[in-house]
């Protein structure tokens, strides 16, 4: 072989022995950068994973916070429901003077405790006019208005409703026994017929349904809380002749 043929084949050899270290050196370094890119995504993603998963749990705390929140004024306290209670029936116990009152009634004027004096006297207090309840016993008290008047006995309804509501209540089931407007709920607080009440698992405040019966003297003689319609008005009636 020629020195000139040498020469070509040792440069063309050097030339290949190049190329593939710039090949290998080409390929690793395109295995590093993959390699790279690989651990960053990875990164990447467990980066989000983790703060995904810190904004839902706060989100949850908060969320939880919120409907404790939010609920807490809806149960009452244990303690504020008893002195509530307490206190409906503290208001007015019998063998009491009778609180007096001057208060609106049906068709005009007012009533006032004065003028039953040496008188018996019925107060009912019913919740609203109109209602079921409400209006069996307003009916029921008007059927036995005659016999308590033999008994020497008024009787007089008593509701926070208006005036107006207590007239449309008398014609459209033909009461006679007076219906008292206590839109303030003085009497009501006064003979301890405004209290809590609860209905459906949510408490209120409201008006309790109550009789009491005055004697002649002005003394509460009897008191009826939490009252069941049913034969009651017969029961006050009994009470009434008894005194």
């Amino acid at each position: 072989m020629s020195k000139k043929t040498r020469k070509k084949s040792s440069n063309t050899t050097g030339k290949r022995v190049a190329t593939k270290v710039a090949r290998g050196a080409s390929a690793s370094a395109r295995k590093s950068a993959a390699k790279t890119r690989t651990a960053a995504a990875k990164t990447r993603t467990e980066t989000k994973a983790k703060t995904a998963s810190k904004t839902k749990s706060a989100a949850a705390a908060s969320s939880k916070a919120s409907h404790k929140a939010a609920s807490k004024p809806l149960k009452p306290k244990p303690a504020t429901a008893a002195k509530s209670s307490a206190a409906a029936s503290s208001a007015l116990s019998e063998g009491a003077g009778a609180p007096a009152f001057n208060l609106p009634r049906d068709g005009g004027g007012s009533i006032s405790l004065r003028d039953f004096a040496g008188k018996k006297l019925v107060l009912f207090f019913y919740p609203r006019a109109n209602t079921p309840g409400c209006t069996k016993e307003a009916i029921d008290f008007t059927r036995l208005k005659g016999e308590f008047a033999a008994a020497g006995t008024e009787v007089l309804g008593i509701s926070a409703d208006t005036v107006k509501a207590q007239d449309s209540f008398r014609d459209k089931h033909q009461l006679t026994v007076p219906l008292i407007s206590d839109e303030q709920h003085q009497i009501l607080q006064a003979y301890g017929a405004w209290g809590e009440k609860s209905l459906y698992g949510r408490t209120f405040m409201g008006i309790i349904r109550t009789t009491v019966l005055l004697n002649s003297a002005g003394k509460v003689a009897r008191i009826w809380r939490h009252v069941k319609v049913d034969g009651h008005a017969e029961k006050v009636l009994e009470a009434a002749r008894s005194l």
